[in-house]
């Protein structure tokens, strides 16, 4: 990268130089390290390496990195390149004006399905009067994945593109053009920014544009060039938290309309309204109303697959609950009428695929009643770590008919606990060691931190039995205590079981 940095010297603009830098440092964007931030091994270890350097291209590098890096990264930087500029190191006349920017103007494209923002911010260079390096910040905000910027370009045809825009919006009815503040442009980037960062775990990250990691230190540093201000992100505005009850209501509200009126089983409408309404609130910001082919795709195709335990009757009455729902929720908001048909058409497109990609918990040979008892709170997604934490919880040992035991209740998971030991009463710290055990079963329950399932997921891939997984996650637990960020981290450096595990 040093020597990349030599092109820096060579370049006539301050844009040019940032947009060169944010490729350079996207290139470990959303990687995952074993050991350490990627941010903080990588980033500020090249500012390091630059301050050692001590060269003309690596001073222009820290310069840039003094505007574009991390909190942590701009310190270093900055600190670094004003020793070397009190050396006398030569630097480019255009450096003085690096990161030097001004807004002038936000604005943001929405569709009618509230579906996704296009925010376009503009910039130009203080003390420049010409016009010259004008440009625009583009991202694109996706409110199907959980609000993340999903997209983020740089134009210098400032004008080119906002007229495309507007021409766009009025040539389609399903779109709508407006300039915005710039705290209001600011409040929903950094959190679009923030979402992308959370997205996911260890082993996944945001499904973002190919351009986004290139973009995404020069995006950050534009955005902090707008004014801060306490006023939420577009979205959120017009909605008000729903609570149990007001939820509750609203599924009443649609039950008793006219659109609910051709459901024929209204236990299982009334139970997949809930799962429709909670989504919304949970998964959309809090608009369960807000309705889409996209959105209703999603929570029919990747939503209920993974999170959500559903009976037979639901798994049949959904499809007709959701377009049920979605004209109840278009008279609500308002959608126009060639929105709702794309819905409902999106609707029917998916129901086909959805009853191949829902699978039953029962078809992986799992009774049904023992299903509920490690689901009584609906969560598909907990299934597999639930099954790890209690293995035996059917048939009878001994006297105790293992059908009755609620793995839910302390009292009764103590004692699938002490089933699943019996070989080990003779233990001199058995009480000790069975509630180490009665710990981990609960975080794994609980799903707590996310960390210890995908632990327990990567050494049981590498063929290791479950009690010398489990006793490695006792161990990491005991030693750590309870300190969440320490834990998480130890959690995600586990790579392989040591020749002796701890027992």
């Amino acid at each position: 990268m040093l020597l990349a940095a030599r092109e820096l010297l060579a370049v006539r603009s301050p844009l040019d130089a940032e947009l060169m830098v944010s490729d350079m440092v996207g290139a470990w964007w959303g990687r995952r390290l074993r050991r350490g931030d990627a941010e903080q091994v990588l980033g500020e270890g090249l500012v390091d390496y630059a301050a050692k350097a001590g060269t003309p291209a690596a001073l222009t590098l820290l310069i840039a990195l003094a505007y574009l890096g991390t909190a942590r990264q701009a310190a270093k930087a900055e600190g670094a390149a004003l020793a070397l500029i009190e050396r006398g190191v030569a630097r480019p006349r255009w450096a003085d004006r690096l990161g030097v920017v001004k807004p002038t103007g936000c604005y943001v494209s929405r569709d009618a399905y509230g579906d996704q923002d296009t925010v376009v911010c503009t910039f130009g260079y203080r003390g420049s009067d010409s016009g010259e390096d004008r440009h625009a910040l583009v991202m694109v905000v996706d409110y199907n994945m959980r609000g993340i910027a999903r997209d983020a370009w740089v134009s210098s045809h400032v004008d080119k593109l906002l007229e495309q825009a507007r021409a766009e919006a009025d040539a389609n009815a399903m779109l709508r053009f407006e300039e915005i503040e710039p705290q209001q442009a600011r409040a929903l980037l950094e959190s679009a920014m923030k979402a992308t960062a959370e997205y996911g775990d260890r082993k996944t990250t945001a499904p973002v544009s190919d351009s986004y990691s290139a973009y995404h230190a020069f995006a950050r540093s534009r955005i902090k060039a707008l004014p801060p201000g306490r006023k939420r992100p577009a979205p959120l505005h017009s909605e008000a938290p729903y609570s149990r009850d007001r939820r509750a209501m609203l599924a009443a509200e649609f039950l008793s309309s006219d659109a609910a009126e051709h459901l024929s089983d209204p236990s299982a409408a009334s139970r997949c309204a809930d799962h429709i309404i909670d989504y919304g609130c949970d998964q959309d910001f809090g608009r369960p109303l807000r309705v889409s082919p996209t959105k209703c795709e999603t929570f029919l195709l990747d939503w209920l697959p993974r999170k959500v335990m559903l009976s037979p009757a639901e798994q049949e009455a959904m499809p007709y609950a959701l377009s049920a729902w979605a004209r109840f929720a278009a008279g609500r908001s308002g959608l126009a009428e060639e929105g709702l048909r794309a819905t409902l058409d999106g609707v029917w497109e998916a129901t086909a695929q959805f009853a191949e990609t829902y699978r039953d918990p029962t078809t992986f040979g799992l009774d049904r009643d023992l299903v509920e008892r490690l689901l009584p709170d609906g969560d598909l997604s907990a299934l597999a770590r639930r099954v790890f934490a209690f293995p035996f919880l059917q048939g009878m040992h001994g006297e105790i008919k293992l059908d009755l035991l609620n793995p839910a209740d302390e009292t009764d998971r103590r004692v699938l606990l002490e089933i699943d030991h019996g070989d080990d009463r003779d233990r001199f710290d058995y009480d000790e060691h069975l509630a180490w055990h009665e710990e981990i079963a609960a975080r794994l329950w609980e799903g707590d931190p996310p960390q210890l399932w995908e632990a327990a997921q990567r050494l049981l891939d590498l063929g290791h039995d479950r009690h010398e997984v489990l006793h490695v996650l006792i161990e990491i637990a005991e030693r750590i205590g309870d300190d969440p960020e320490e834990l998480a981290t130890a959690l995600d450096d586990i790579a392989d079981i040591p020749d002796e595990p701890p027992m």
